[in-house]
């Protein structure tokens, strides 16, 4: 009994290192080109500047 709690309770201790780690990985990671691109797209055609 004490075998599979202490199993269970290091099963959800993983599961949250691993969310914990991909959380730190994405806020270190660079930006890629496209999603600059995208951003840049968008901004210039929200504010009205494409010939209208």
């Amino acid at each position: 009994m004490l075998a599979r709690r202490f199993t269970i309770v290091c099963l959800l201790a993983t599961l949250f290192g691993i969310g914990f780690a991909m959380i730190v990985a994405e806020a270190g990671r660079q930006p890629r080109h496209w999603d600059e691109v995208r951003a840049g797209k968008c901004l210039l055609g929200c504010t009205g500047t494409t010939g209208r």
